[in-house]
């Protein structure tokens, strides 16, 4: 493809999704989206982006195919296929999915993309609603180097963009990233939790902790969550558990075991089985309380 991008097509107008499209709209690009549940696309109609009925449509004539849904069946349900989007695009577009997926499906997309003459790149990204919202994601990606920089105009609208490797390296790295997330989130939640059941005050905890060692974004932004009680998602703990089971299942193919994580993923999952899977996944502490029915507050 030629340097000059200036359609886009974003599939999947979520949390992320939406204003990620507002950022390149309002960065000077032609914007066309599309979502499976239309009512959640239909308030970007009034900022001068275009909303398309169908998936295949909507990226028939983009220049850049951006992919922000849900998961990875998902993701291959709406791309693949004789009726999906692979086969409507135009040779030479490039097809981002930035969604979190599994490596294996990452590298069975690209080369879907490859036989179509379609550059296929997976850059998932980290920073949830806010990092949308500013446009500071972190996006891993993996694919060919030279197509990365040619997007760079893209990139930017976004956050900052790292090439990690060749196909399947960019969702590796988010699993990677998931990791560190959920695990900290966790150790947060399990501080506070002590904290509170031997007198201390939480908020206070918190503060007196930042800027320290234990001093993270997740602790400052998730750990504050756990303080006022907000667990309005903008990172569903369903979603976290889904990156947590797959990064394991993956390990699982290298075999390596990750004790932390393991625990960690199960932490979670019990999470979701209590029916908060909408939460925010800082609403894990709530599953420490009911762990902990007598150590704090009772859920």
């Amino acid at each position: 493809m030629s340097d000059a991008v200036e359609t886009i097509a974003v599939l999947g107008t979520g949390i992320m999704g939406a204003p990620m499209a507002e950022r390149m709209a309002d960065a000077g690009f032609t914007v066309t989206v599309w979502n499976r549940t239309a009512e959640k696309a239909a308030s970007l109609a009034g900022k001068g982006i275009a909303i398309a009925a169908g998936a295949v449509e909507a990226a028939a004539d983009a220049d850049v195919v951006i992919c922000m849904l849900s998961s990875g069946p998902v993701c291959e349900a709406v791309l693949a296929g004789p009726d999906g989007v692979i086969a409507g695009m135009r040779p030479g577009a490039v097809l981002v999915v930035m969604s979190s997926i599994p490596v294996e499906t990452a590298v069975a997309l690209a080369t879907a993309a490859a036989e179509r003459g379609i550059v296929c790149l997976d850059a998932p990204v980290s920073g949830g609603e806010k990092g949308a919202k500013e446009g500071t994601l972190a996006i891993m990606v993996g694919g060919d180097g030279a197509v990365v920089g040619q997007l760079r105009g893209v990139f930017a609208c976004l956050g900052r963009a790292t090439h990690v490797g060749p196909a399947g390296s960019g969702a590796l790295t988010k699993l990677a990233n998931q990791l560190i997330v959920a695990s900290t989130i966790c150790a947060v939640a399990e501080a506070l939790t002590l904290a509170e059941s031997g007198g201390a005050d939480p908020a206070k905890v918190r503060e007196a902790l930042l800027g320290g060692f234990a001093d993270s974004t997740v602790f400052r932004q998730h750990g504050l969550r756990m303080v006022e009680g907000n667990f309005e998602p903008g990172g569903p703990a369903k979603y976290q558990v889904k990156d947590t089971s797959t990064a394991i299942a993956f390990a699982r193919t290298r075999a390596l075991r990750l004790p932390v994580s393991e625990e960690v993923d199960r932490l979670f999952q019990a999470m979701v089985d209590h029916g908060d899977g909408d939460l925010d996944h800082s609403g894990v502490i709530l599953e420490l309380r009911r762990m902990n029915p007598r150590g704090g507050n009772s859920a």
